[in-house]
């Protein structure tokens, strides 16, 4: 039996009595013919011309989705992704062997008759009433281009597909009064352009030019004559003629298409032989679609732009809006991605973590002063498979990050620092710093004061008990003494803290405000993400003004054959510190990398700043800083929180301990090298910061050695106002005391309890 077009589910001679019905109809309205009664047909309960006259005559014909290509700042391709894999070309760049070919298999009266092919009606109803079977259809291009458009509407909902295909005569009855307009509004060449461009040719390609790219790697006007045949061929039942799947079955159909050729003086007969010869010559080009495709290691990036995209109101008022217009497709969204700085990026993440470690990193590069994103890469790959995930460890968890993002530790220390400065405390502030110490109580907040437990009362202590103050900022911040922060703390007040975090849009990886708690405040024990931490940081790289962090230069869009320019998110800068308290923090934090915590991160060629963290238990390993004009945050841990990085190999490197100067720092330090390779190298404007008296010069001490800093509190870290964040693993890690009750919802995978470690660290 023939095989025929899918959609059916009569017998034969149902299907033969139903094409009987609509042919005599279609047959009639083409002669003018006023049929009174043809209710049996199905077209309405009463069945008149006049009902037909009713149906609406108007095809809204939708923009065909189109493939959308992801950029980077130098215009080069990311990725390509699409709800159909389709570009819209104009008849003039389509093959005139193709635009025959299609003609010639699929209505070779198409510029003979109307929107109905009486003849080929006829035709239809003698062959199939000899062989008793519907064997052959009498549609033309112009009914097949109106059903395109019902599918193309429908899109990917199974339902509404269903309808735009199913096989009824009220269905087929729409069709052809549509069709009847369509051919008084757009003439046989625009038809014919369309239907090349809306048809579907298998293998995931929709219109001519995606097909000819997908079977032969070519534009769709450089088709010759048997590759126009095969293409036209398949679209009757491209599952059963596709030639990547059968070979022979394709050959067969591609070889009745030139024979058509050839009985309709398309071409000649010589032609047709030696065309039927040839072999299929393909040259097949793999779909690839979407972020999980993108060249560059910037499959994270893509998605983030993406995610951009479906978030941000400026492209639709809802998310199913914004959806909508992604889901068309046609865009060409140029990004600021830098190649060199993402190849950078990537390169020094593979030099000193594998994918296979137990562990992971991330890093994010920002440009100070316009917020662009240059850079964003990790070492677990976008993917589904093992050491493969698709978290993006960069960004917070409405943009696909992690739920909670990663506890930052003494990286806060700065945002301290500057709303302390901002509070008129001067930058040789001198504080006791005792080794161990009760957190100071009470501390005012925004709200009420937060007040230490009595009974088990929280407790700080710094990495080492040769660290005794009294210390000055600067020397404070180098060795990253934590009692020292705890008591500029307590000086100020946690409110100050909280405005200048908001100032630097400084959020939890969930979207939320910090807990004004003196471990979130002072010791960075909350959960932030790279992102985050390299736009706050390019603050003090632009002297105090925050830009909000952009991934999107600028968007167009190709509707059928037109193009428009979008709209785009633009970066918002506000002034979040002075200029002075800005270059305060950039000359503490140059000291970090010249002799402090962040030595083996700091670069030789330019001035460079930041700063070191490493979380309680050492779960979490940071590396923020910046020169004036690039900031990068590197972070390194286990998305799931279980990883103590002791007595750990990463990279194929052992360390017995792991701190924020030792993994994250090196990173750091390549990433940037690689990525200001030919840029600029500026200054900052340093400010002088008299030294103290007393020389604790402690990093140098072999009693202290070089394990980084503690950062996350004592024991049992005190929380939010109204709850208590800490613990041993996440908020605080002490040496003991009562459970607290988290003032947050910790993450899955966080263990929560009395601490077991000597507290936070550098």
């Amino acid at each position: 039996m023939p095989k025929k077009r899918s959609g059916g589910g009569l017998s034969p001679t149902q299907q033969a009595a139903k094409f009987l019905g609509v042919s005599v109809l279609a047959g009639a309205v083409l002669a003018g013919i006023a049929l009174p009664a043809v209710g049996a047909l199905g077209l309405a309960a009463k069945g008149s011309v006049e009902s037909f006259d009713a149906l609406p005559a108007n095809l809204k014909t939708p923009p065909l989705s189109q493939r959308t290509s992801i950029l980077d700042a130098n215009g080069d391709p990311i990725a390509t992704v699409y709800s159909r894999d389709r570009t819209v070309v104009d008849l003039k760049d389509i093959s005139p062997y193709m635009q025959k070919a299609i003609v010639a298999i699929e209505d070779s009266r198409f510029y003979e008759h109307g929107a109905v092919d009486l003849k080929g009606v006829l035709r239809a109803l003698n062959k199939n009433a000899r062989s008793g079977e519907v064997s052959e259809g009498a549609s033309t291009l112009t009914q097949q281009y109106v059903k395109n458009v019902f599918v193309e509407e429908a899109g990917d909902d199974p339902t509404k597909v269903a309808q735009a295909t199913q096989q009824t005569i009220g269905r087929k009855i729409r069709e052809l009064k549509l069709a009847i307009q369509v051919e008084e509004e757009l003439g046989k060449k625009k038809i014919l352009e369309n239907y090349l461009n809306i048809t579907f040719f298998g293998q995931q390609a929709y219109g001519v030019e995606a097909a000819a790219q997908r079977y032969f790697s070519k534009s769709a006007k450089d088709l010759n004559v048997q590759e126009s045949a095969l293409l036209a061929g398949i679209v009757q039942s491209p599952s059963r003629y596709d030639p990547v799947n059968d070979e022979a079955e394709a050959t067969k159909r591609r070889n009745t298409v030139l024979e058509r050729m050839a009985q309709v003086g398309d071409i000649s007969q010589a032609e047709a032989d030696k065309a039927q010869k040839a072999p299929l010559g393909l040259k097949v080009s793999k779909p690839k679609n979407g972020c999980i495709t993108a060249v560059k290691n910037s499959s994270f990036f893509c998605d983030y732009v993406r995610e951009v995209f479906l978030s941000d109101p400026v492209f639709g008022k809802t998310r199913e809006d914004r959806s909508k217009i992604w889901n068309q497709g046609g865009l060409t969204i140029r990004t600021t991605l830098d190649p060199q700085a993402q190849e950078s990026v990537q390169a020094s993440l593979k030099n000193h973590v594998h994918q296979s470690d137990s562990v992971s990193a991330a890093t994010t590069l920002v440009e100070p002063g316009t917020g662009k994103i240059l850079a964003m890469g990790q070492t677990k790959p976008y993917g589904y498979g093992k050491d493969e995930t698709e978290i993006n460890y960069s960004v917070d968890a409405a943009y696909g990050g992690s739920n909670f993002g990663f506890p930052t530790g003494s990286t806060f220390k700065p945002f301290l620092s500057a709303a302390a400065l901002e509070e008129g405390l001067p930058p040789t502030q001198e504080y006791s710093s005792p080794y161990e110490m009760e957190y100071p109580s009470p501390v005012q907040t925004c709200d009420k004061p937060w007040v230490n437990d009595k009974n088990n009362p929280y407790t700080v202590e710094n990495e080492n008990e040769t660290e005794v103050g009294p210390y000055r900022l600067k020397e404070a911040m180098g060795l990253s003494v934590n009692t020292y922060f705890v008591q500029m703390l307590s000086d100020i007040g946690l409110c100050p803290v909280a405005n200048m975090a908001d100032k630097l849009h400084v959020r939890q990886g969930n979207g939320d405000k910090l807990p004004q708690s003196p471990s979130a405040l002072a010791l960075g024990s909350v959960g932030m993400s790279p992102l985050t931490m390299a736009s706050a940081y390019a603050t003090f790289a632009s002297r105090g003004m925050y830009c909000t962090p952009v991934a999107i230069e600028s968007i167009t869009q190709k509707v059928g054959n037109k193009q428009k320019t979008l709209e785009v998110p633009k970066s918002t800068c506000s002034r979040a510190m002075t200029e002075k308290t800005a270059d305060t923090v950039n000359t503490l934090l140059r000291g970090v990398v010249d002799s402090g915590t962040g030595q083996e991160a700091g670069l030789t060629d330019r001035d460079n700043a930041g700063k070191t963290g490493t979380t309680d238990e050492r779960r979490n390993a940071w590396f923020v800083g910046y020169t004036p004009n690039l900031s990068g945050a590197v972070w390194v841990g286990s998305a799931s929180q279980q990883v103590e990085m002791k007595n750990i190999t990463i990279g194929g490197v052992t360390h017995a301990l792991v701190f924020g100067g030792a993994v994250p720092g090196p990173i750091w330090k390549e990433a940037m090298t690689g990525a200001l390779v030919g840029k600029d190298s500026p200054s900052f404007n340093l400010v002088d910061i008299p030294e103290g008296d007393k020389d604790k010069d402690k990093d140098k001490d072999e009693d202290r050695g070089d394990e980084g800093d503690r950062d996350d509190g004592g024991n049992g870290d005190p929380g939010a106002v109204g709850g208590l964040t800490g613990d041993g693993n996440n908020g605080g890690g002490g040496n003991g005391g009562t459970e607290p009750n988290p003032g947050f919802t910790i993450p899955e995978g966080f263990i929560q309890g009395p601490g077991n470690g000597p507290g936070g660290r550098r």
